[in-house]
């Protein structure tokens, strides 16, 4: 059963050390949903919850990242903190990201960025001055990541989580993308799966002029049980992959299915592996034929 303030409007305020991975923390929220707005300045917080949460026409959840980049005005955020939890009309979370400091000096080298704090010291002197700063608001923090030892991956699906719940995941975008081989493979295609084997419409005179869209040459190809075993066949293998990219993070995945000229087998083939994998949890599903129109 949900929650009762689930309901309610969602601000979940992103802070942390520098080189935490606030970044990819707001872009897996992003992807669920959110409206969000990296390095907002602490004064801006409460206006632009009211801009954005309370307008019925704007989104219902939202995230800012804040953090020592807003400079003196920062060390306002637990008095902000503490406001926006006693509305009632809004569910707050404060997420802190942290990691060690080799950590944090092994990422800085590796962008080659400054540290926010580091003008005129050393990386080492701005992370343990940023530390200090930090104390009070991680104090604060409904959840704390310690993101030493995950990949970007473990940091997304750990944010997936709580911006979605128990087992949230972006959708998955699956394309279903026919293609004739005699003008290239798609350049976006992750599998590649050829259906030349099958018998083939365009020497049929009466089909030649249709494309697999057509019921007459639909039924022409799935005729063949070579035709059904690979559909079923690709639809267990695809049944098993997409749940694996999803928890994995995948956010795109083009499987192209191709014949010679990407009118009639490849068209028809997709379209009823299109059918097949409509309604799978966690995909948003389409189908299109980059040849179907070429003659």
């Amino acid at each position: 059963m949900a929650r009762v303030d689930d309901a309610l409007p969602h601000l979940m305020v992103v802070t942390g050390l520098s080189g935490a991975g606030k970044s990819q923390a707001i872009h897996a929220l992003e992807d669920l949903g959110y409206f969000c707005i990296d390095n907002l300045p602490v004064s801006l917080i409460s206006t632009f919850v009211d801009l954005t949460v309370r307008d019925e026409d704007a989104r219902r959840r939202v995230a800012v990242v804040v953090d020592a980049r807003g400079g003196s005005k920062f060390s306002t955020l637990p008095a902000t903190y503490r406001a926006l939890k006693r509305r009632k009309d809004l569910r707050v979370t404060l997420v802190y990201l942290e990691a060690n400091e080799a950590t944090l000096l092994r990422r800085f080298s590796e962008t080659r960025r400054p540290h926010p704090l580091g003008a005129g010291r050393s990386a080492v002197e701005g992370i343990v001055e940023e530390r200090r700063q930090m104390a009070p608001i991680r104090r604060l923090a409904d959840h704390k990541i310690e993101t030493s030892q995950l990949s970007v991956h473990d940091l997304r699906r750990e944010m997936l989580v709580l911006g979605g719940g128990t087992d949230a995941h972006a959708p998955l975008s699956v394309t279903i993308s026919s293609f004739g081989f005699k003008r290239g493979l798609p350049t976006d295609a992750d599998l590649v799966l050829d259906v030349r084997f099958l018998e083939n419409p365009h020497f049929v005179p009466t089909l030649r002029p249709l494309s697999g869209l057509d019921a007459r040459v639909s039924r022409y190809v799935m005729r063949a049980p070579e035709a059904g075993r690979f559909l079923m066949l690709t639809t267990r293998l695809l049944r098993f992959l997409l749940p694996q990219y999803i928890a994995e993070g995948k956010a795109y995945l083009t499987v192209a299915i191709g014949c010679t000229g990407g009118r009639h087998r490849s068209v028809a083939i997709s379209e009823a592996l299109g059918r097949a994998l409509s309604g799978t949890r966690g995909v948003q599903l389409r189908v299109r034929h980059r040849d179907v129109a070429d003659v």
